[in-house]
């Protein structure tokens, strides 16, 4: 993966940890990425069994880079509401190490093909703001994606990031309003920070202080369940008021 550098800002661990993945973690997000494209291409049945199906678009952080697939928070969050009795819901990690939003729209229309979500938890951008990317392109393809999942009947979920305060006032400011005027524009439920009470946490982070360890990632699922749950409860209730 090629380092791009912010402009006019200092590199730090964040911008380059991120940049840079190690070979044992490439070849796991490869094989990850491989066994749900089986999955999915093998068994296209599954999801049209689920009820309502849940496409979780990120990128390491909703991978789980350095935890196992049971323990980063999408797969905690498909728990969470099994044992509250909602098991018609499936949940799919569409998280991806290394992206930005510029893989956004070719990866949610993949998906819409194999699983037809019915929700889709838009978490992109982190990598985009620490490696300096244009802002305008960001909000570019993050419109696209949005408009894309809205015209195939997706409800959203925005999920924002926030930036280490060493890449400046003006440019974090500028990239956290990104998510505010997308939420606006489009009326969309913004979660304003995915990693809220974990980020900047030694405790709750391995050991690069960027990606949550395990118990930052059940910190997480407990910050996003009540949101995610009321999208749910709202796309049920719509489906019984259609029903005759």
């Amino acid at each position: 993966m090629d380092l791009v550098t912010a402009p006019n800002h200092a590199h730090s661990s964040h911008e380059l940890l991120l940049s840079i993945t190690l070979p044992r973690e490439k070849i796991m997000s490869a094989v990850r990425y491989l066994l749900l494209t089986f999955v999915l291409t093998a068994c296209p049945a599954q999801a049209a069994q689920a009820d309502q199906v849940v496409l979780f678009l990120g990128d390491s952080l909703t991978a789980g880079l350095g935890v196992e697939p049971e323990q980063a928070y999408p797969r905690l969050l498909e728990d969470m509401l099994v044992k509250e009795g909602m098991t018609g819901v499936r949940i799919v990690n569409g998280g991806l190490s290394g992206s930005t939003s510029a893989s956004a729209l070719s990866r949610l229309l993949w998906y819409d093909k194999k699983i037809r979500p019915s929700l889709l938890f838009l978490a992109l951008g982190a990598n985009d703001g620490l490696r300096g990317l244009t802002l305008a392109e960001m909000e570019k393809n993050l419109t696209e994606v949005i408009t894309a999942a809205r015209e195939r009947g997706m409800h959203i979920i925005l999920v924002g990031m926030e930036l280490p305060p060493n890449y400046g006032d003006e440019y974090t400011g500028r990239f956290r309003q990104v998510y505010r005027d997308l939420a606006a524009r489009y009326g969309l439920t913004l979660i304003p920070f995915l990693l809220e009470g974990v980020g900047g946490v030694a405790s709750l982070n391995q050991a690069d202080g960027i990606h949550p360890n395990a118990e930052g990632h059940q910190h997480i699922a407990r910050h996003v369940y009540p949101v995610l749950k009321r999208h749910l409860d709202e796309i049920l209730a719509q489906q019984q008021k259609k029903q005759p």
